[in-house]
Parts: C-alpha cells; structure tokens; sequence
C-alpha cells in the first residue's frame, strides 16, 4: 500500500509539472477580457522568450520585424510541432496558437499605437470587403495546413499561423478604419441640403397643373414650404438648424410622397426641371457679369480715407515755411554707386509701405535712393507724408510729373493718344461696350501717363547706370541690394518670367491675326511681370529703346496691335531683351489668386498685389492683407482724423 501511494504522487507530479510550467502563463488569456492590464503583462512576458534562434518574417509586414514583439517559442518551436504526433489534440493546440499570436500582434500594435497613415496593415485593408476576402482565403489555408500531415506541411504550417495572426488583426484594424473614416467623411451640412431639395421639388409640384387642381394639396405644400424656409433661414451647416428642423424635414417629405401620388406625369416634371435649370443658369450669368461690374467698380473707386488723407497732408504741406519744405541728401539722388529705385504713383499710402517695407529689409539704408513721381493734384501731399515720415538714413526725392517738359504730346506718342477724342470716346461711353473683357481696361490707370512713364527712365535719370522700378503694389521682404550686382549679359530688362500657365504667354496679350504682330513675334514666347524691374540704362540708351517703344505705339493708334495698358508695349518693346530672374525674386497673383503657396511667398523678396483686390480696398484679400498692413502706421495722426483703420 505504501509503495502504490508514492507511485501515485510521483505520476500526479510528473503529470502536473509541465501542465503548471506550461500553461501558467498562457492562462492569463482567458481573462484577458475582463483586464487590459493583466492583457500587457502577458504581452510583455511572451514577447521576452526567444524564438528558437528563428525570426519568422511576416509577409505583410517586412519593414516591421524591429518593432513587432516575438510571439513565445512554446507556440511556434519547431521542436515543439514536431514533437507530437498529428493528432485532433495537436491540431486544437495549433489552433490555439493561432489565436495567441494574433493577440500578440493585435497588442503589440496598439501598444505601438501606430497611425492610419503608416500602418501596412490599414493601408492593406481599406474596405472591409478586402478584409473579408482576407479572411476566407485565411480559412481555407488554415483547413488545408490542417490536412498535411509531412514534415513540409510542418514548415508550411507556421506560414499560415503568421498570416492567420495577421488577417485576425486585420479585422480588427478593417472596423478601426471603418468607424474612423464613416466619422472623417460626416457630412456636416446633410440636412441643409436636403431641406433645400425638399424646397425645390415643393415648388415644382407647386407649379404642376394637377397639383394647382387640387385645392387642398396646394394649401398644404405652401405651408410646409414656409416651414422649411423659416427653419432652413441662414443656416450653412447642420448645427445650425433649429430643434425642430427634423419634424419639418419629415412632414415636407409626407407632402411630397402626396404631390408623387397626384403628379403622375414624369414628363411634365422632367420639362419643369429643365426650364428651372435654364433659368438658374441665366440667372448665375447675369450675377457674374454683375459681380465682374462691381469688382471693376471698387478697383476704380478711391476710398474715403484715401481721399481725406492728401487733402489734409496738402493743407499741412502749404502752412510750411520754403525752408521746411526740402529733404536731406540731395546729393545722393544723381550718385551711380547707390541703389536707386523709381516709383511713380499717385497713392501715398501705397507708395509709404514700399518705401517702409524696402527700408526695413536694407542691410544699409543709407546707400538706397527713392526717386517717387506722383502728378500735380498729389505733390504736395506725397512732400509731406515723408518730410513728416522720413524713411530713416535712405534719401528720398518727390517730383511732379508736370515738370518733365520734354514729355508732350509731340515727343511722346502715347500722350497724345490717351488725349485723343476716340480714346475719350472709349472710356466714358461705356454704354457702347457690349463685351465685357473690354471692363477691365476702362481703368483711370490707363489714362494715365504715370503708368507709361517707365518707358522714360533714361530721359528722367540721365546720370543713372541702373535702376529698380517697382510698382505701388509690391511689398519688399528681403534686401534688394544683390539685383544692383546681377550681369544682365547685355540685356536691356531683368524681370521673372511667368510662363508657368498658358494664359502669361504673347498671344494672351497681343493680337496675332494682324500680321505686323505674327511676322515678328512668337505666340508662345513666355511673358514676364512688371513690378520689381531692373532696367540698364546705358543698355537702353545703346539699344535706343524708347524709340522702338514709340515706333510700335504709332502702329497701335487704332488699338489692332494689342489693348491699354504697358505689359503688352512692354512685351514689344523689350522683345529679345530682357534677361530672366529667378522667380523667388518676384511672387504675383496676390492681388486675385486666394491660393498663392505660402512656401513662394516666404521665399520671396518681392511680392506683388496684381489684380483688382488691392490690400488698401475693402475687397482686398483678408488672408494677404497683413503682410501689407504692417509697414502702415494706423496710430499716425493724419491716418486717425481720416479714419484709415486695418
């Protein structure tokens, strides 16, 4: 008896061991559900096992081995697999493995927390579709591993228990990116649009004889109408609807399923459809030529503030004393050594913030000149805006236009066309105007020979080697002082081309059909902007520019060769002259295109406000205006009693 009794506890022992030593860890498995921490430890204590000196490579995640945790040796030993016999008991623990791998992966995953964006798993499984397709095709190897009973179906074996793992975790990841992208793609303005449906079929079965033929239906749809109208009201987006919107939704559609029922003629709802939308687009057509009017308009329209401001300046400049009225460093302006710049406009506060804005990004301001013209109604006030501003150690020189007197009508062929009756004819007899691509040269610009004075530098500064033109719409954000430096290689024109889209290329602004322009000129040469110019006067002088600029304005009197304006003379006049910057010297569109790339403005050491959304109008782009408002002082006395504010 004693000797059965020690038999039994050393079977008992023998047969417990390695149950305990086994299954011990791996029975914390089972409650894994009902603790997420218990769930990390045995991650973390499977994954410090070694895997029998094997790595076993995922077919789905190569680029992953160095992150993921190894699954415990026990599960994939090879010894281990090949230890038993091919029993329904091997099998079942097969499985089983199947199913602590796939936990492995799954946690060490979410552990990882690893995005959408860099996961291979999700970009694997972006619908669920795929990811039930995966899943069969896991089946049904797995129930063919099963099957083979060789020593190869063996090695085959532990393939499919990573790939099974791995699609037991793409199921998981398939309803993660499920229920994230139902929540990215939620339409926030659903209902809005579905009232505003329901509001254009009510009114077309409104307008259908057999719904007007039946009294009752008529009543009914036209209060659901004023319902929905009161509770649609302003709204953009669902959140903004009223309480109630989803009992008037409801009840308009009741109505409508009975306008379905009493209108039975598909026809007859498919024509008023169609008139509907023909006349929607006549309607869009007549806003937009009203918009383009209207935009037209306040590009030529002069704020109050802006008016106020050179009146008062005037009255302020005229109280001086003759010995107040000069600036300092006169004799800079003739100087070749320094870098000059021509502005010439008639808008003081756009001409301050190219003066601020260049001054503030000089390495040395003292060695930069700013010759300004302006005409005879501003010269007072554009004097006194900087003798009260001064733009610190730079000089600054303000001419009146009106002193230049070798510019006259007989010098200067533009001058006497801008006085002309046929172009006077042509600006403020609008009403003869049917097209409307001719709006937008009916600008006061045009009539000015402000505008056309860039075509005179040399005449203006006969001393200068070289010049910097700049617009009144360009704001300096880099030292300019390396364009005075650049070898032009005899050309006469630096400027950054803008051939990068179609419509900046010759045949956009000139007209081809005439042959004095196709004999000479390529259509798809790239134009270039003005702006930010760098004109060689000794070239131009060498090159009699100004006299080829004229010849081509005489052909142009009847206005064949090419409309208003100076890019197209321009685009002539520079014609095989003009040597390419680069583009980060010079960023455009800013003045009409919402979507300039802010790594371009960044870059750039001039940025131009071309269009008609000047940053001084009220139609000005909100998101560019600041670059522009910043070199205004709003806090100035004179801005305050116009009331200029940002």
């Amino acid at each position: 008896m004693m000797v059965r009794n020690v038999v039994m506890i050393l079977l008992f022992v023998t047969v417990m061991a390695p149950i305990i030593l086994y299954t011990d860890r791996l029975g914390s498995i089972h409650t894994s559900s009902s603790s997420s921490s218990a769930r990390d430890e045995f991650v973390e204590d499977v994954a410090a096992f070694p895997f029998n000196a094997h790595s076993g490579r995922l077919n789905l995640l190569p680029q992953e081995l160095s992150t993921l945790k190894e699954p415990i040796g026990v599960v994939y030993s090879d010894n281990s697999t090949k230890s038993f016999p091919e029993t329904k008991e091997s099998q079942a623990s097969t499985n089983h493995s199947h199913q602590v791998s796939a936990r492995v992966l799954s946690t060490t995953t979410n552990e990882q927390d690893l995005s959408q964006k860099d996961n291979p798993i999700i970009q694997v499984t972006q619908t669920l579709d795929q990811g039930n397709q995966l899943l069969a095709e896991s089946g049904a190897k797995t129930a063919t591993s099963e099957k083979n009973t060789d020593n190869a179906s063996q090695i085959t074996l532990d393939q499919k228990s990573t790939q099974t793992s791995i699609k037991v975790d793409q199921r998981e990841s398939v309803k993660t990116v499920s229920v994230k992208n139902n929540h990215e793609t939620t339409v926030t303005d659903g209902r809005v649009r579905h009232l505003k449906d329901q509001l254009i079929r009510a009114k077309v079965y409104l307008s259908l004889p057999a719904a007007r033929n039946n009294p009752q239906f008529t009543r009914e749809i036209r209060l659901r109408i004023k319902e929905v109208q009161r509770a649609l009201g302003d709204a953009s987006k669902d959140s903004d609807l009223p309480k109630n919107a989803n009992d008037k939704l409801k009840a308009m559609e009741q109505t409508l399923a009975k306008g379905k029922q009493i209108q039975d003629d598909c026809a007859a709802m498919v024509k008023k459809l169609r008139a509907m939308l023909h006349s929607m687009d006549e309607q869009l057509r007549v806003h937009k030529k009203q918009t383009m009017f209207l935009t037209q308009l306040t590009a030529k329209t002069v704020p109050k503030g802006l008016h106020c401001l050179p009146l008062r300046l005037t009255t302020e400049y005229y109280s001086l004393n003759s010995s107040q009225m000069n600036f300092p460093n006169q004799e800079r302006l003739e100087d070749p050594l320094l870098c000059h710049y021509a502005v010439f406009s008639d808008n003081i506060l756009a001409t301050a913030v190219v003066v601020n804005s260049t001054v503030t990004h000089a390495k040395d301001p003292a060695n930069h000149v700013f010759h300004i013209v302006t005409d005879r109604l501003n010269y007072a006030a554009m004097r006194m805006w900087f003798l009260v501003n001064p733009p610190g150690k730079a000089t600054i020189e303000v001419q009146n236009i009106e002193e230049f007197t070798w510019l006259n009508s007989s010098y200067s062929p533009v001058l006497k066309q801008l006085g002309s009756a046929s172009m006077i004819d042509y600006y403020f007899r609008t009403h003869r105007s049917s097209s409307d691509s001719n709006l937008k040269f009916r600008n006061p610009k045009y009539l000015s020979i402000l505008n056309h004075l860039r075509f005179y530098l040399p005449e203006i500064f006969p001393k200068l080697n070289k010049v910097l033109f700049l617009d009144d719409d360009i704001v300096v954000r880099k030292d300019l002082t390396g364009l005075w430096s650049l070898d032009l290689k005899g050309n006469v024109n630096g400027a950054v081309e803008t051939c990068g889209e179609s419509f900046h290329r010759f045949d956009r602004y000139l007209n081809f059909s005439n042959p004095l322009i196709s004999k000479n000129f390529d259509p798809h040469a790239c134009g270039w902007a003005y702006g930010m110019n760098v004109f060689d006067l000794e070239q131009w002088k060498k090159q009699n520019i100004t006299e080829v600029y004229h010849r081509w304005q005489k052909l142009n009197h009847d206005r064949q060769l090419w409309k208003l304006g100076t890019l197209p003379p321009g685009l002539i006049t520079f014609w095989k002259h003009t040597y390419p910057l680069d583009r980060s010297w010079h960023v455009l569109g800013l003045g009409y295109n919402p979507s300039v790339s802010q790594k371009e403005i960044d870059r750039a050491a001039v940025i131009h406000f071309n269009g008609n959304m000047k940053p001084w109008l009220e139609i000005g782009i909100p998101k560019y205006r600041s670059y522009w408002a910043k070199y205004v002082d709003y806090d100035h006395k004179y801005m305050r009693e116009c009331n200029i504010n940002p």
